[in-house]
């Protein structure tokens, strides 16, 4: 017979690993968590990245304009990451936007702007998830999370002074921030989510499960 203090015992930890139907979307404590610890360790990246990606950005712009979005990349790691672990709706967006407010905080060139800029990226990254109902976390999805999230990026620049630059620029700032972001954020958020994952350190998340059937 079993006893009442291990069946609750078996019951919690069932609970701890195993989503209960329908629970897809609703996040729960440890998510909410781990996202913050997520964004939190994001910003200090995007921080120690801001003056040399600021001057990366510059020479690739000066050599020829619209290839600064090759610079992009790395400041739009937290949405894919975000999402990839996580795997609950708005989850993309939580963990850019921290980011971009621990950047800010930290100090950078750009000052608060720097908020509105992660959740425009951060919404990008989202609708590469959203699209596929948060059902599918393959490496594609992570590449297109991780170029949408450029899009965002060029998206957020076209409306606050890339109105005025030219078709061209436009086109190849676009195209370089997808493919930076897919690289950057969409490969290695997708890298680094299997390396925790095997490491042990998500063994309470989908994405921890799924790499241990690996």
């Amino acid at each position: 017979m079993t006893h009442p203090a291990s069946e609750t015992a078996t019951t919690t930890a069932d609970d701890l690993t195993t989503p209960a139907p329908g629970s897809r979307y609703r996040w729960r404590i440890v998510d909410i968590v781990v996202g913050a610890v997520l964004g939190v360790a994001t910003g200090l990246i995007f921080w120690a990245y801001n003056t040399p990606g600021n001057w990366l950005w510059t020479a690739a712009d000066a050599a020829l304009p619209g290839m600064s979005g090759f610079a992009n990349g790395l400041w739009l790691l937290g949405g894919p990451l975000g999402a990839l672990v996580i795997r609950r709706p708005g989850a993309a967006v939580f963990v850019e936007t921290l980011a971009a407010v621990v950047s800010a905080v930290l100090g950078n060139q750009w000052g608060w702007s720097t908020v509105w800029i992660g959740i425009f990226q951060g919404i990008g990254a989202e609708i590469a998830v959203l699209a596929v109902l948060y059902r599918r976390f393959t490496l594609p999805i992570a590449l297109l999370s991780g170029a949408l999230a450029g899009v965002g990026c060029w998206f957020y620049s076209f409306i606050t002074g890339g109105l005025v630059m030219t078709a061209t620029y436009n086109i190849l700032y676009v195209v370089t921030s997808a493919i930076s972001g897919a690289i950057f954020a969409g490969l290695l958020g997708w890298l680094i989510t299997r390396g925790l994952a095997r490491a042990g350190a998500l063994q309470r998340f989908t994405a921890g499960r799924d790499a241990a059937r690996v």
